[in-house]
């Protein structure tokens, strides 16, 4: 399915009124975004941003212990991950100054969901489009954007959870990615106990890129410590 790939970056949400932020995460599940996470305040989002590494970032700019501009400001300093303001304040003002310090996008409340969903797909697309070329493998081609694998005579769809795997696996292509790392790429916050299950996925992934998926060429097992998926190139 379009888009599919930019639905599984981990959006972080930054508010300190609960009611705001739950309102956030039903707009975005409607959309199936489901990996999100939340902070109240900027201490907490910018230890959840070093742990849980989202992909992107809305940012109330009035914070309880600060605010939204030196909250990015702190950020930069460990990641690049785009940037969207989500104020009540219709003050110019603070368009520059977020802008300034490299704001994606601006949002001022109150807003239309749809208004938001269209600003964050726009951001995800524009900051992540290397992630949607086809990823040629020894015998066949992922495509990560819609979701499928090609090959000269057929085209395999992919499951979400398949989809996740692969997309975790591939951005770090020709490296090892631990089980662990790979588990919290797929499930998240808990990821403990899935070992049995991403090995099933595995299974079923290697029946879908393999010639022989009893002995895989592409996606390989590094004994005691992960996986590898071995890319020939990026078309």
């Amino acid at each position: 399915m379009k888009d599919t790939y930019l639905k599984s970056k981990k959006v972080l949400i930054v508010d300190d009124e609960e009611s705001l932020r739950s309102m956030l995460i039903t707009i975005l599940e409607d959309e199936n975004f489901f990996n999100i996470i939340t902070a109240d305040c900027v201490k907490s989002a910018l230890e959840i941003c070093q742990q849980e590494k989202p992909d992107i970032a809305i940012l109330d700019v009035m914070l309880p212990d600060g605010n939204g501009f030196e909250l990015m400001d702190a950020l930069r300093s460990f990641t690049n991950i785009p940037v969207i303001f989500l104020t009540a304040k219709d003050d110019i003002q603070d368009k520059y100054s977020g802008f300034g310090l490299g704001a994606d996008d601006y949002i001022t409340k109150p807003f239309m969901p749809k208004e938001l969903i269209f600003r964050l797909n726009a951001v995800l697309r524009r900051c992540y489009k290397e992630d949607s070329p086809l990823i040629e493998l020894r015998d066949c081609k992922i495509d990560l954007a819609n979701a499928q694998v090609i090959w000269e005579d057929k085209i395999l769809p992919l499951t979400a959870k398949e989809h996740d795997i692969l997309e975790a696996l591939v951005r770090n292509a020709n490296h090892i990615v631990t089980i662990d790392a790979l588990c919290e790429a797929v499930w998240g916050d808990n990821p403990f106990g899935y070992g049995n299950s991403l090995l099933a996925h595995i299974r079923r992934i290697r029946e879908k890129i393999e010639i022989t998926p009893s002995k895989p060429k592409s996606l390989v097992t590094v004994k005691g410590l992960g996986y590898k998926i071995n890319v020939e190139s990026r078309l």
